[in-house]
């Protein structure tokens, strides 16, 4: 018995990586199908913008919640799955603004630029992107070692700011639809992910002071 549990956990060591990277896939695979299949609705550019915007977040909350849940449920190995989502979250913002550029803007420079100062949501929403591009750019074992781990952790806090931009820029959005029974749910899992490090940190001053 020993024996098949040692063989079960190596087989999940083995593929549960891959098997992440293949799940954080499937939505842009199901879109890009979706989109050649005419079956995104009456509105498809509009159904590619939302569509890659929430799993932007989406992803953006399982990257924040790799850390609790670790630590929570005692399993150290979550935390080799937090680069992979934190570059799948980028990947899916990246994807989100070049449909808003092609569909809405149709690669306009000049009227990009325009409404992103016009549109306070759509300001949030590229600085939200701007931010994790450092993140994205420095999330490699070799920019960790040229940054030093004190540099790099403190860059990487940034991460709170983008779930707090990330999610206004949500909420702007839904306003104008006056639709926000998804946002009331972001903003709850946003605040739990923010509110358990807050609370960890301030242990963490007790116990030291």
């Amino acid at each position: 018995m020993a024996i098949s549990q040692h063989g079960a956990v190596r087989w999940w060591n083995r593929l549960a990586k891959p098997a992440v990277f293949l799940l954080c896939l499937v939505p842009a695979a199901w879109l890009i199908y979706a989109a050649f299949a005419n079956a995104l609705g009456p509105n498809p550019a509009e159904a590619l913008i939302r569509s890659t915007g929430d799993w932007t977040l989406r992803l953006l909350c399982a990257t924040l919640a790799i850390t609790p849940l670790r630590t929570v449920l005692h399993k150290p190995s979550l935390a080799r799955f937090r680069r992979m989502l934190g570059l799948f979250t980028f990947f899916y913002g990246v994807l989100h603004f070049i449909c808003y550029s092609f569909f809405d803007m149709e690669w306009v420079w000049a009227d990009l630029a325009a409404d992103i100062i016009k549109r306070p949501f759509i300001l949030v929403g590229t600085a939200t992107l701007l931010l994790m591009l450092p993140l994205a750019l420095t999330s490699s074992n070799r920019a960790i070692k040229a940054l030093g781990g004190a540099r790099w952790q403190k860059l990487h806090r940034l991460v709170y700011a983008t779930a707090v931009l990330a999610l206004l820029h949500f909420f702007w959005m839904r306003a104008g639809k006056n639709d926000f029974a998804e946002v009331a749910v972001y903003a709850a899992v946003v605040a739990c992910l923010l509110g358990w490090r807050v609370q960890r940190a301030r242990h963490k001053r007790r116990l030291q002071a």
